[in-house]
């Protein structure tokens, strides 16, 4: 087994990079569904998915959609459009590997069968939880795997198991004929060609959002010491003799500055 490749771009001839929007545009489009929106044009669908207009109508264009001049994309169609190419108009039985937390979160997200995913079953190795209903849907042993794949017709895994286990389930999982996976551990599966992984870390994201923050607090500390020299020099400008021995340990001037300009010396100390 190697590490899964891919190419730029997919079977059908659509990149890579589209296929990822795609979902993006559907959540769009579904809202606007919603409102009774009845068309779109590309300028307001591309903001709500967050890309620009051009991007969008270009990806669309894969799909064969290119929207009436005036009038936009006919939000319905556009909808049949994007879940036909992204194989959502038929039923995908799911299976959830790990009855904990998180997969019984899964279990109850409600907006799987809205769009084209049903759980199908739950694994797990809890004598606990094994023959329990969880969100409706029944938990069965792990040495029931393969069985429950082929009963159920499974073609997508969902692996929620503590990283020492995923790779053994990923390779069950995928013996069994498993063609897609989900996978929430933190490690990386090797898996053979023809077989799909998408990871989902959010310990990752979650460090990402840490590094940008650090950059924008990092931005905002010299600018609030610059501040605070452009205020000091104002009061010279203005007039207003500093007693740099009266400055406090934050860098602010620490006498009381009176309305004849004029520092009250003794008033406005580090203390006070």
């Amino acid at each position: 087994m190697s590490r899964r490749t891919r190419s730029d771009k997919s079977v059908q001839g659509i990149p890579e990079a589209t296929i990822a929007r795609l979902p993006l545009y559907l959540r769009a489009l579904y809202a606007l569904a919603d409102r009774d929106t009845a068309s779109v044009s590309s300028e307001e669908l591309a903001a709500a998915a967050g890309v620009n207009s051009a991007k969008l109508r270009k990806d669309l264009s894969h799909l064969g959609s290119y929207g009436t001049r005036g009038v936009g994309y006919d939000v319905d169609y556009l909808i049949y459009q994007v879940s036909r190419e992204l194989g959502l108009t038929q039923d995908w039985p799911v299976i959830i590997v790990g009855a904990g937390n998180l997969g019984r979160a899964l279990a109850n997200y409600g907006g799987f069968a809205t769009r084209g995913f049903r759980v199908a079953a739950m694994i797990d190795s809890d004598p606990q939880v094994i023959g329990d209903s969880i969100a409706g849907h029944r938990v069965y042993a792990a040495d029931e795997i393969e069985r429950v794949v082929a009963r159920y017709g499974v073609m997508i895994g969902a692996i929620t198991v503590p990283a020492v286990a995923a790779q053994g389930i990923c390779d069950r999982l995928v013996a069994a004929g498993v063609t897609s996976i989900l996978n929430f551990a933190p490690v990386v599966l090797i898996v053979p060609d023809g077989v799909d992984v998408r990871k989902v870390d959010l310990s990752i994201e979650l460090q990402i959002l840490a590094f940008h923050a650090q950059r924008r607090s990092a931005v905002k500390a010299p600018v609030a010491h610059e501040n605070g020299s452009l205020e000091s020099l104002g009061a010279i400008i203005n007039g207003t003799p500093l007693d740099h021995g009266a400055m406090t340990g934050d860098g602010t001037a620490g006498d009381a500055v009176q309305g004849d300009g004029q520092a009250d010396h003794g008033i406005g100390t580090a203390g006070s």
